[in-house]
Order: C-alpha cells, then sequence, then structure tokens
C-alpha cells in the first residue's frame, strides 16, 4: 500500500500484513489514532472551511456548516490540539476569536480537499447504491420479519 508517504515511517504490504504474534500493525494503530481525530466530517468540512476561506470567527464557521455550537467548539479544540488549526484572541469587547490553518492544516489541505471533491463527485452513486441497498435489505429482512411475527 503505497499513500505517497515520503518521510517517517515507511508504507509496505510488509508493514501491513499480520502474523498471528502481532493482531494489528505498528502503523496501522497510529494511523487510526490520527484519523479517528481529523477524520471525522466535522474536523473535515471545517479544514474545508478555513482552507476556502482563510480565515473565519467562530459564528462564521457555525453558519457555514450547520453545526452545534457545542460540537464545533469540541471540534476546533481537538483540530487545534492537533496543531491543525491556530486560535487567535483579540481583547475587544465583546471578544473576537479567530481560527486559521496552521502550516500542517494547510498540508492537510489537499487531502481533505480532494475528499471533499470525490464526495461531490461521487453523490448520485451513493445514492443509487443506498436506494439498491434498503430496496434489496428490506425485501429480504421484511420476510424474515413477517415470518416471526407469524410464527
Amino acid at each position: 500500500m503505497s499513500l505517497g508517504h515520503t518521510k517517517g515511517t515507511v508504507m509496505t504490504n510488509a508493514t501491513l500484513t499480520t502474523s498471528s504474534e502481532d493482531k494489528q500493525c505498528p502503523d496501522c494503530m497510529r494511523i487510526n489514532e490520527v484519523l479517528s481525530r481529523v477524520g471525522d466530517r466535522w474536523s473535515v468540512l471545517v479544514v474545508i472551511s478555513l482552507a476556502q476561506y482563510e480565515t473565519l470567527r467562530f459564528n462564521e464557521l457555525k453558519r457555514h456548516l450547520g453545526i452545534s455550537q457545542r460540537m464545533l467548539s469540541l471540534t476546533l479544540r481537538e483540530l487545534e490540539r492537533d496543531g491543525l488549526v491556530k486560535r487567535t484572541q483579540y481583547a475587544t469587547i465583546p471578544p473576537k476569536v479567530e481560527y486559521t490553518l496552521t502550516a500542517m492544516g494547510q498540508s492537510f489541505r489537499e487531502p481533505v480537499t480532494a475528499l471533499g471533491y470525490w464526495a461531490l463527485d461521487n453523490l448520485a452513486a451513493i445514492d443509487r447504491a443506498r436506494t439498491s441497498f434498503d430496496k434489496a435489505h428490506n425485501k429480504t429482512h421484511g420476510k424474515a420479519h413477517d415470518k416471526v411475527k407469524a410464527g
């Protein structure tokens, strides 16, 4: 598997295989750690928004994304903790806080933007697949469910 990774840990097919002694590969565990944090939908959408508008205030992000205040606060805090977002607070009344991408956040821009475009390009196909799955799933489970109820 090649992710275009050029420094640090080298990802090879051997790295991704597991033996009976190693239940999980160490690289996969570390990747999971990072992706579980920065790969959630709100983090991705915040990064896309900041990549597009460069600097946004909290309420601007909230309006752009349609996200709850609590979820946006949690997401921004974690992105700041991970070094992807910089929070700048100004001593004004009312307080003014702005968010921008850090250098590391900027480096995350390309893969996140590609993911966003992929989602947009495949919406219709995903909708068709879901409809097909739901029809098949409901027919199968509907008949099984009816037999249980009748029995």
